[in-house]
């Protein structure tokens, strides 16, 4: 494809998406998004289990919603705008697993305190995100290949150092403090970070040039290049920082459960995935929005809470989601072809009326 033909697609894309958001009132733009559909089911969920499921109305709700998905909320931000580029990192959880054994090892056996080993272990994460970018940026490998490939090389390293043990001795004022609220409030400590990690990447995606040329990567990162975005160096800096959120989920994890293990956070790349596609971002790349990404968390932490109130087995619950993944990835998929079946309508009636 020549660069006049680049930027020519990347031209349709983006006039096809300045009618769709622009196009209509304000209030029409608002509420019929995807975005605004997962709130409002969110909401409609919230309320029928406060009302109808034993004990969810319990004050302490926001207290053990908040602590049991809080790795899920702060992995899926950055797993986002990777996502939105067209790219996916399958390595997340095993880059959790990894930093809670190195924050285990270090704290245990090296004698070091908590914020030198967190540290380390991020830092392990650093790497672990610039062996992920470089493979998928500069050499050009498809994530997809690249992150199973890193998923089994991350865990494997994981649960090699430390076998089927499990280092469990850690200072109980840090493991109070992963677990412990703000002040007298019902709010666990950890959503300070959590609040301060989705005020960067809203800011990041919505707010700055490099979240623009994030969805440019999306929509046709050959356009994108061509237009001024650096679409490698972008990709390797996404890939860094969801390794580096993820390292902290691991330290996080460490120390609210008061254990490190190899298989600490496994399969919870599923968990991010799913909630990151719920939140109405694309798996096709070149849309999504932070505030359906956290409502998309928040609705799966509520299903499952909720669930599990009412006695219902893992099995079911994933079954649930499942199917609300499912019928959210066709619901995008069906408006997507009913946008594009308006369009060439439209196209038809303009060229009736000339």
């Amino acid at each position: 494809m020549s660069a006049a033909e680049s930027t020519t697609a990347m031209d349709a894309a983006k006039t096809t998406r300045s009618y769709s958001s622009y196009g209509h009132p304000w209030w029409r733009r608002t509420l019929l998004t995807r975005e605004f559909a997962i709130i409002a089911l969110l909401v409609i969920v919230f309320v029928y289990a406060t009302s109808n499921v034993a004990h969810f109305d319990n004050p302490l709700t926001i207290h053990f919603l908040v602590l049991n998905n809080a790795e899920i909320m702060m992995i899926a931000l950055p797993m986002a705008l990777v996502i939105i580029t067209g790219e996916i990192d399958l390595s997340v959880a095993s880059v959790v697993g990894l930093s809670s054994v190195m924050v285990g090892i270090l704290v245990q056996d090296a004698g070091l305190g908590v914020p030198l080993a967190g540290l380390i272990a991020i830092l392990v994460g650093v790497a672990a995100g610039a062996f992920n970018g470089f493979l998928v940026a500069y050499v050009g490998l498809p994530s997809l290949a690249v992150t199973i490939g890193t998923m089994a090389l991350f865990r494997g390293l994981a649960v090699g150092l430390l076998g089927t043990t499990a280092k469990t001795e850690f200072p109980e004022k840090w493991k109070t403090l992963a677990s412990d609220d703000i002040g007298s409030s019902r709010y666990p400590v950890i959503i300070i970070p959590i609040l301060v990690l989705i005020a960067v990447f809203v800011w990041l995606l919505h707010f700055s040039t490099f979240g623009r040329g994030v969805v440019e990567i999306g929509l046709n990162d050959e356009a994108a290049h061509f237009s001024g975005v650096n679409v490698e160096r972008t990709k390797f800096i996404l890939f860094v920082l969801t390794a580096v959120v993820s390292a902290f989920a691991g330290i996080y994890i460490t120390l609210h459960n008061g254990t490190a293990r190899g298989d600490n956070a496994t399969g919870d790349e599923l968990k991010v995935i799913a909630a990151v596609l719920l939140g109405g971002v694309s798996i096709f790349g070149g849309r999504g929005a932070l505030h359906g990404v956290i409502a998309g968390v928040l609705l799966i932490a509520v299903i499952q809470y909720a669930m599990q109130l009412q006695n219902e087995t893992v099995n079911v619950i994933n079954i649930v989601i499942g199917v609300l993944l499912v019928l959210s990835v066709m619901t995008t998929a069906l408006l997507a072809w009913l946008d594009r079946l308006r369009s060439g309508q439209l196209r038809f009636l303009g060229s009736l009326k000339r």
